[in-house]
C-alpha cells in the first residue's frame, strides 16, 4: 500500500500564515499539519508516501527532506495549481492508483493517531473515513445504507439544513484498492473530459457509486476520536483547542469565553444558563420567523424599551434595554463617579469596568464567603463611597441576601446618599417568593437604587444578548442611555421579547425544576468526602476541594477525561485557595457530573 496526500493549494483563506509556505507547514501547537501527518504514515507500513505539490512546492520539499521519516517520500508537480482543483492534483497520480492499494488523504488535517491504525487494519478494501454531522461542519456528506455501504456523495449544491439527521461527513480519508482504483479512474479521466479540472474528486465517486453501488463502505469514528479539517485561521484556533495537550485543554477552553457548541461533546458546568427553558414551542416559533427576522432591521431604541417594559412590567420611563447586561454595565460605570464599594469574591465585569483607584472592598472572612445585609452595613458605614454594588445571590459564592434584608440596605443607602446598584441576574433561582426589585412603586420609593439584570441567565438565551437595566434616576438613565447605540438589539432578540409573554408560565415552570435539580445535586455532591460544598440560591454551587487536587488539576482532569468544563477560581480576586464553581444543569448531566466526580476521587482512596 502507498499513501497519496494532496498538497497543491495555496490556503489562501489563511492569508499571511501561507505567504511564505504552503497550507501543510501551518502550525498546530507547534507542529506542522505535514510533520504530524507523515509521522502518522510513517507507522503504517507503507512502501510509499507521495505527495502532489504546487503552491510553494520547493519550500515543501526542502522542508520534508530534513524530517526523519524512515518511508520513501517522492513527490508529483502540479504546475498548474492555480488554475486547477483536487480533482486533477489526484489525476496526476493516477499511475500508482493503478499500480497499488492506497491510501488518499487531504493535507489540510489534524485527526487522531488511531484513525490510520484502525483504517488500514479493517478488513473492507474500500472506505472513506466519515464522522457523524455536527453543525459546524462544512463539505461533502454521505449517506449510508444498513450495511454502511455509501449511496449517496451530498455536495453543497444538494444539501439540505432541514434534512441532516442520517448525514455524515467526509474527513477526507480515504482507502481505496487496485481494482477500485482502476474503475475510479475510468471514471475520473471521463469526468475530467466532460467537467474540466477545476473539480473536486469527490464528485468523481459520487456518480461512481450511483452507476456501481456497494463500492465504497463508511468508516465510521467512534465518539473519542478528533478531527479538524483547517482552511481558515477561526479553523486554526479551534484545532489547537481540540488538539491541545491534557496540561493545555483547559487555559485554550477558558480563554474562549463562549463558542462552546463548537465543542459538541463538552458539557458546560461552567456558563450559567436555564436548561429547562425555553421551551420547544418557543425555539420553533423563532425558527419559523428565521428568515424575516434576518433580513428585517431591528427596532430601535425606544420600541425595544417598550417592549422590555412589557417583559416586566416596569415603566417604559424607568427601563433600558442592552446587548446583554455586560454592555449595560459598561455604561452604567462609565456613569458613575468617586469611590465605589465592591463585594469580593464576585462576578468581576463590574470592578473592572471601574477605576481601581476607587475601588473599597469588602471581603467577607468566613467559609464560603457568606455575608448578610448587616455585614455590609457594618463595613461600609465608615467608609466614603457614592455607589455600592450587591449582586445577589452573588457569584461564584450563591450568597443570597432576603428582600426583607435589600430594604434594610435600601433605607441605609438613602441616609448615606449612596447609589445601590443591586445585580439581580440569578434572583429567580432564590428559594424565596417574589424577590425580584423590579417594581415601579419600589424603584419611585428609592431613586437611588439601580437594577441590572441579565436575561441570558434565568431565561437560558445567551446567544440572544439580551439585558436590562433599571432606575427611577432619570438623569442618570438618560446619561447611561448616551453609551448605548440606537440599534443595540437584533432581531431576534426584539422578537423574543415580544412573544415572551406567551411562555410565562412555562419559564416559572422551569425555575421549579432547576431548583430541585439544584437540591438533588446539592446532597449528592456532600457525598464525596472530600468536597465542602455551600448553599448556594443561585443556579450554580461553590465548592471547596479539601484534598488531593487542587482546584486547576481536577479542573484538567475533569475537561480530560470526562469532557465536562467546570469554573476553576484559582487566582479570582477574593479568593486564596481551593475552590471551583460548578453550573446546575438538567438532573441527567449533573447525574454525569457526580459519577465522574466520584471516579475521580476514588482513584486515590
Amino acid at each position: 500500500m502507498k499513501a497519496i496526500i494532496l498538497a497543491a493549494g495555496m490556503g489562501s483563506r489563511l492569508k499571511a500564515l501561507t505567504k511564505d509556505n504552503p497550507k501543510c507547514m501551518v502550525k498546530v501547537n507547534g507542529e506542522t499539519l505535514i510533520e504530524r501527518v507523515l509521522s502518522q504514515l510513517d507507522k503504517c507500513n507503507l512502501e510509499e508516501i507521495i505527495l502532489v505539490l504546487g503552491y510553494k512546492k520547493e519550500v515543501l520539499k526542502e522542508y520534508i527532506n530534513n524530517l526523519k521519516i524512515k518511508t520513501k517520500v517522492s513527490y508529483i508537480d502540479n504546475d498548474i495549481y492555480d488554475k486547477t482543483n483536487n480533482i486533477y492534483s489526484l489525476y496526476m497520480a493516477k499511475e500508482e492508483m493503478l499500480k497499488n492499494d492506497i491510501l488518499l488523504l487531504e493535507s489540510d488535517l489534524i485527526f487522531d493517531d488511531s484513525i490510520l491504525k484502525n483504517l488500514t487494519a479493517d478488513s473492507n478494501k474500500n472506505m472513506a473515513v466519515i464522522a457523524s454531522y455536527e453543525p459546524w461542519m462544512d463539505g461533502t456528506c454521505v449517506k449510508l445504507d444498513s450495511e454502511n455501504n455509501i449511496i449517496d456523495f451530498v455536495t453543497s449544491k444538494k444539501f439540505d439544513f432541514n434534512n441532516t439527521k442520517d448525514l455524515y461527513k467526509t474527513v477526507n480519508i480515504y482507502k481505496f484498492s487496485k481494482e477500485f482504483n482502476k474503475c475510479y479512474i475510468k471514471f475520473l479521466e471521463a469526468y475530467l473530459s466532460s467537467n474540466g479540472e477545476n473539480q473536486y474528486y469527490e464528485t468523481v465517486l459520487e456518480t461512481m457509486i450511483n452507476v456501481l453501488p456497494n463500492k465504497l463502505k463508511g468508516f465510521g469514528l467512534n465518539d473519542n476520536q478528533k478531527w479538524y479539517e483547517i482552511d481558515d485561521k477561526q479553523d486554526l484556533d479551534n484545532a489547537e483547542s481540540i488538539f491541545s495537550s491534557d496540561d493545555e485543554k483547559l487555559k485554550k477552553l477558558q480563554v474562549r469565553y463562549g463558542g462552546y457548541w463548537r465543542y459538541p461533546k463538552l458539557k458546560d458546568f461552567c456558563y450559567l444558563v436555564n436548561p429547562y427553558f425555553p421551551p420547544k414551542k418557543m425555539v420553533d416559533e423563532l425558527k419559523m420567523n428565521f428568515e424575516t427576522l434576518l433580513t428585517q432591521y431591528p427596532s430601535g431604541l425606544k420600541v425595544n424599551n417598550l417592549l422590555a417594559s412589557k417583559y416586566f412590567n416596569i415603566k417604559e420611563e424607568y427601563i433600558l434595554v442592552g446587548n446583554g447586561a455586560a454592555e449595560l454595565i459598561k455604561a452604567v460605570m462609565n456613569t458613575l463617579k468617586d469611590n465605589i464599594g465592591f463585594i469580593r469574591p464576585t462576578f468581576e465585569e463590574y470592578p473592572n469596568r471601574y477605576d481601581s483607584q476607587k475601588h473599597i472592598i469588602f471581603k467577607p472572612e468566613t467559609e464560603g464567603f457568606k455575608y448578610s445585609y448587616q455585614d455590609i452595613i457594618d463595613y461600609f458605614d465608615d467608609k466614603y463611597i457614592k455607589t455600592l454594588v450587591v449582586i445577589n445571590p452573588d457569584n461564584p459564592s450563591g450568597n443570597y441576601i432576603t428582600k426583607k434584608g435589600l430594604f434594610e440596605l435600601l433605607d441605609w443607602s438613602v441616609k448615606k446618599e449612596i447609589n445601590l446598584l443591586i445585580d439581580e441576574s440569578f434572583v429567580d433561582f432564590s428559594i424565596e417568593e417574589d424577590s425580584t426589585l423590579l417594581k415601579d412603586e419600589i424603584l419611585e420609593k428609592y431613586k437611588n437604587l439601580i437594577v441590572v439584570k441579565s436575561i441570558s441567565k434565568s431565561y437560558g438565551v445567551p446567544g440572544l444578548r439580551l439585558g436590562i437595566i433599571v432606575t427611577s434616576n432619570f438623569e442618570l438613565l438618560q446619561n447611561i442611555k448616551k453609551e448605548v447605540s440606537i440599534w443595540n438589539i437584533n432581531s431576534f432578540g426584539e422578537y423574543y421579547m415580544q412573544i415572551y409573554g406567551k411562555y410565562e408560565k412555562v419559564y416559572r415552570s422551569s425555575l421549579d425544576k432547576i431548583k430541585s435539580a439544584r437540591e438533588i445535586f446539592i446532597k449528592d455532591l456532600r457525598e464525596i468526602k472530600e468536597l465542602q460544598v455551600f448553599d448556594s440560591q443561585a443556579n450554580y454551587i461553590l465548592i471547596k476541594i479539601l484534598e488531593k487536587y487542587s482546584s486547576e488539576k481536577l479542573a484538567e482532569i475533569l475537561i480530560n477525561d470526562y469532557e465536562i468544563y467546570i469554573k476553576d477560581l484559582k487566582g479570582k480576586a477574593g479568593i486564596d485557595d481551593n475552590f471551583i464553581r460548578i453550573a446546575v444543569r438538567d438532573t441527567e448531566d449533573n447525574k454525569y457530573c457526580i459519577n465522574a466526580l466520584k471516579e475521580i476521587f476514588e482513584r486515590e482512596r
